[in-house]
């Protein structure tokens, strides 16, 4: 006779997924629908339904080492066909936003970024920063800042590139360590389910990030699949931005050392600001085009169509919000300056810096994590051999 084996009831998990708009969790009644009509669930053990369950019963230690969470694109086919309108698309959503916050260091950070009312001081930190260093760093003579009093627009007299690299490399090595502690927590807990793996970890993640690049799974889904399109051209242009970011911090020191390498005829290429035609430039442009517009789509269609995108937490809405204003900013600060208007596009680039490093800095608690979170959990599932159904 099997040992029995007594259930702990994780009540905290409960509330949090009805908050985060998991409300109908109770409404499961187990009838397998959601997992028939699933594109993305494997054949044996599929998912959403154990997951409905374990949510229902509050097993946090299960739910939190479930690389099938990761597998769902919430793509909502399984909320479209539930006949009970129990939405287990958004039950999974929201435990998976629940792990951001339960894996995070520090833990209070997780919590901050889960609640609308910490909103105001967490913008205020990198305003405040970022004053700060406009105050100190910013170039002036005759007791005047130069940005106040020169004929140019340039961005390099108010926030001093140097100040905002210096901040850009230091934070971020801070903030990824921490995030790096939450992460091998969650890749320790993945393994402790002890599944046999098949398939090594750099195989895996060669297929993941390949999967990812060509968004695989988002075009099998049914229902949400113009989600698709918009997260493509959200994360190109996530992508553009951080290499014009990167490119740009190279243009800022390479001049000095061309001399070195016998290039000095290629100053003029390096030479900052650069040109609206500049290839650097244009590869910025591109980019905030993409982040604006895949930004703006996906918060339209969650506004216009809730059933079939999906319930919105609010870690969900604001890494949208923060991501498109980030591109917004960026793109109006150009145009502005452009127009030849000081104070706007110096009002707007600063606004584009403070969502930047908003942005980056609460990377580990945010929705934003989701991009490593899934890529391990992705890369776990390759490894014990967690595949989509064949469908005909």
């Amino acid at each position: 006779m099997a040992e029995p084996y007594i259930i702990q009831p994780d009540l905290k998990l409960i509330r949090e997924v009805r908050k985060a708009g998991g409300d109908n969790l109770n409404r499961c009644y187990q009838c397998a629908t959601c997992s028939v009509v699933c594109n993305l669930s494997p054949a044996d053990h599929p998912f959403p339904r154990k997951e409905m369950i374990m949510a229902q019963w509050g097993r946090t230690d299960r739910l939190m080492r479930d690389p099938d969470l990761w597998l769902c694109y919430q793509c909502n086919d399984c909320s479209i066909h539930c006949p009970r309108e129990a939405r287990p698309g958004d039950v999974l959503a929201a435990i998976r936003s629940h792990i951001y916050k339960s894996f995070a260091f520090p833990s209070f950070m997780g919590k901050a970024l889960a609640s609308p009312a910490a909103l105001p001081a967490l913008l205020l930190v990198p305003v405040v920063i970022l004053i700060a260093c406009i105050l100190l760093t910013a170039p002036s003579e005759g007791g005047r800042y130069l940005f106040l009093t020169s004929n140019v627009i340039d961005f390099n007299l108010f926030l001093p590139h140097s100040s905002v690299d210096a901040l850009f490399v230091f934070g971020n090595i801070i903030i990824f360590a921490f995030a790096a502690i939450g992460f091998k927590r969650f890749w320790s807990r993945l393994r402790a389910g002890n599944d046999q793996v098949s398939l090594s970890f750099v195989s895996a993640f060669i297929l993941t990030i390949k999967e990812i690049v060509f968004h695989t799974r988002f075009f099998e889904c049914d229902t949400n699949k113009p989600r698709s399109w918009a997260h493509i051209l959200l994360l190109s242009g996530f992508v553009g931005a951080l290499i014009t970011t990167g490119l740009v911090f190279i243009f800022i020191f390479v001049p000095h050392y061309l001399h070195l390498l016998g290039l000095e005829q290629f100053h003029s290429f390096f030479e900052l600001p650069l040109g609206f035609l500049h290839p650097v430039k244009i590869l910025g442009a591109v980019s905030g085009i993409f982040l604006v517009v895949g930004g703006a789509w996906l918060i339209a269609r969650r506004w216009s169509d809730t059933e079939k995108v999906g319930a919105s937490g609010y870690t969900d809405n604001l890494f949208l919000w923060i991501i498109f204003l980030t591109g917004l900013t960026g793109m109006t600060s150009w145009l502005i300056r452009a127009a030849g208007l000081a104070w706007p596009a110096y009002i707007s680039y600063f606004l584009h810096i403070v969502l930047v490093y908003f942005l980056l800095w609460y990377m580990p608690y945010s929705k934003f994590a989701h991009m490593i979170y899934r890529t391990l959990a992705l890369v776990y599932a390759k490894q014990i051999g967690r595949e989509a159904r064949e469908t005909s």
